[in-house]
């Protein structure tokens, strides 16, 4: 893999920051109002919290605004995507591989009580003792990032698993914005098969990084769907994901927004069909209070829907345009927020950060290269 480093002046700097913590605040936001109410067919969501459902976050896990492991592994993506520019210095520059390792370092959080003081190359986000609550993994990610074999589009790892977990933790792909797009794709994909195999859940994370990306990049989602479904032309067994993305659009072109109308796009909580159900979600509503409300009242998996719709509203609008009064009662918000500026730091000014002419010993020991 490679990628050609974009020129950025200060403007595009503070753009790029602002899409960046747009992205993972928006995708944290819709994962925290969707959690709970994840497990609750239509009808049942609206017995509980109105015939409008749910408007406002409500606790989960203990308290409001609780984010599940579809935001942690997010974290653990984008710090795995860092370390992966830091050990380019080195000449072992693998992003798949140094994902998966950082994966494998949200994996142990899933298994033990707290940070372990002794594991130094393990960088600063896995001493955060709030990632060590277990938020309702799925199998095939315990399973899957259960040891260290490195699986491939060839031999995935859970080659069944169609869920939406791989597509959830990918939207820090979209954000390599100096990339270009079918490269973006790849990588999304290689990592999506460390725990889901199925081709429907990994060419959903390639195609989400891909919408991401655009995003990021300030075009228009509608032009980004278009991107995605010539991309994923090319790739065997595409054909779930593009009727997903396809039928998103059809549904835009039947009227006002409905309830309904993402729980038949949602339903099956299959990755794909929370691909498209976000997709709709965030073609039909400029305002991001408005679209994550729609992105979590139906009856298929609310989280994915809210974590993936958040993210691509994020990406498009940026962080200002997210609500204030959920931004500020989101779990983890400070080390969500550090960790974005880092990543918008290094994609930025990385070689002033650990370049030939000049390290920085306090970065190397936040993202080790070993």
């Amino acid at each position: 893999m490679s990628a050609q480093a974009p020129v950025w002046g200060r403007a595009e700097q503070q753009d790029f920051r602002s899409r960046v913590r747009g992205t993972l605040l928006g995708g944290a936001l819709g994962d925290a109002l969707g959690a709970p109410v994840a497990s609750l067919a239509l009808d049942e969501l609206r017995t509980a919290h109105g015939a409008d459902g749910l408007g406002d976050l409500v606790p989960a896990y203990g308290r409001r605004g609780a984010v599940t492991a579809a935001s942690q592994l997010t974290l653990f993506t984008v710090d795995g995507l860092i370390r992966a520019q830091v050990r380019r210095d080195t000449g072992a520059w693998h992003p798949p591989t140094d994902v998966h390792r950082a994966h494998l370092r949200w994996a142990v959080t899933q298994t033990e009580w707290g940070p372990d003081e002794r594991r130094k190359d393990d960088g600063w986000l896995a001493r955060e003792e709030w990632l060590y609550a277990r938020r309702d993994p799925d199998r095939a990610l315990l399973s899957g990032f259960g040891d260290e074999l490195l699986g491939t589009l060839q031999e995935p790892k859970n080659p069944a698993e169609r869920g939406s977990s791989a597509a959830t933790r990918s939207a820090p792909f979209g954000l390599l914005v100096g990339w270009e797009p079918q490269l973006v794709l790849q990588l999304a994909v290689e990592c999506a098969t460390q725990s889901h195999g199925h081709p429907g859940a990994y060419l959903s994370a390639g195609a989400f990084a891909v919408l991401v990306h655009a995003l990021a990049r300030g075009e228009s989602l509608d032009a980004a769907v278009q991107r995605a479904l010539a991309l994923l032309a090319a790739r065997p067994g595409h054909q779930p994901v593009t009727d997903a993305l396809q039928q998103a659009l059809g549904a835009v072109r039947q009227g006002i927004p409905t309830a309904g109308r993402v729980d038949a796009l949602a339903a099956g909580r299959t990755a794909e069909a929370a691909l498209g159900a976000a997709v709709y979600c965030a073609l039909v509503c400029e305002d991001i209070r408005h679209g994550l409300r729609l992105a979590v009242n139906h009856g298929g998996d609310s989280v994915a829907v809210g974590a993936l719709a958040g993210s691509l509203l994020g990406a498009q609008h940026g962080e200002t345009a997210l609500p204030p009064s959920w931004v500020a009662d989101l779990e983890g918000r400070p080390t969500l927020l550090e960790l974005a500026d880092d990543f918008a730091m290094e994609m930025t000014q990385g070689a002033a950060l650990h370049g030939p002419s000049a390290a920085s010993p306090g970065w190397l020991a936040r993202y080790p290269r070993a």
